[in-house]
């Protein structure tokens, strides 16, 4: 990991590093003895942090907004 002032992350390292700490995080959720107050406060921050995709990780005209409502979602 590259430290303060060093070479920009890849944009594809960023994101994958995201997705799996991500997933690490999920894991851990439900393994005996979790912190659910840690998971409460790491994971909508780390959620958050997620950058952009970059290209070539969704199919050409990919629209993540397009599909079925699902019941609670947004109009």
């Amino acid at each position: 990991m590259p430290e303060t002032g060093g070479a920009p992350v890849d944009t594809r390292e960023d994101f994958n590093r995201t997705v799996q700490l991500l997933s690490a995080l999920a894991l851990y959720a439900h393994t005996l003895g979790a912190d659910p107050a840690f998971v409460d406060a790491i994971g909508p921050s780390l959620a958050v942090s997620l950058p952009e995709p970059p290209p070539g990780i969704f199919p050409p005209g990919y629209d993540p907004t397009d599909g079925p409502q699902y019941p609670g979602g947004q109009p």
